[in-house]
């Protein structure tokens, strides 16, 4: 069966439910996108990791790195092998020190916070990339084409402008144009100050 393996790019907040964000996902070899709406806690401990933060005392995820270790138990992939009824399904594989595999249903982002804690890798099948994924430059070039009313940059529009640019690319819960205006939007205030 064929695999494409991703990568994590990084959490953006979505404004569309209250307390969700989005886990972006990307093709290792490719300019492909997979959104992955998660909850706070699941956002903190995959940011905490992102960002090398480590708590005063060890966060659900480490613990279970720490437990996996402790009994020589790796993990060695989390593999998001269909979508339904907008839910990711996944299963990760463990292997023990005695080559015993098991593979455990879990919910994609608690995979993808115990992968970054032990450096295993992660793979999607090219229907779920179908379903659930978007070229990023092929998005860009739609997203930004020129239109009469507004420049084709993002850095030539006003403030008004790209805020609702940013609430069209929320609306098509397309997260990261609108963390990349939201970005610009940011700066330009910070200098304004």
């Amino acid at each position: 069966m064929e695999r494409i393996q991703l990568e994590v790019l990084g959490i953006t907040y979505g404004p569309i439910r209250q307390s969700a964000y989005a886990l972006l996902l990307k093709q290792v070899d490719g300019e492909r996108r997979i959104p992955i709406v998660i909850g706070t806690p699941e956002a903190q401990a995959i940011a905490m990791r992102l960002e090398n933060i480590i708590a005063p005392r060890p966060m659900s995820h480490d613990l279970m790195a720490s437990i996996m270790h402790a009994f020589a138990i790796s993990l060695e992939e989390v593999y998001i092998y269909d979508f339904q009824d907008g839910v990711f399904q996944c299963r990760m594989t463990l292997v023990d020190s005695h080559s015993r595999e098991v593979e455990l249903e879990c919910r994609a982002s608690d995979a993808i916070a115990l992968a970054l804690r032990t450096g295993a890798d992660i793979f999607t099948t090219p229907q779920v990339m179908d379903a659930t994924g978007y070229d990023l430059n092929e998005l860009e070039r739609r997203t930004l084409a020129p239109s009469k009313r507004e420049p084709k940059r993002l850095e030539e529009m006003s403030d008004e402008q790209l805020e609702r640019r940013k609430q069209r690319a929320v609306e098509r819960e397309d997260y990261e144009l609108a963390a990349q205006i939201q970005q610009i939007l940011a700066t330009r205030r910070t200098s304004n100050k």
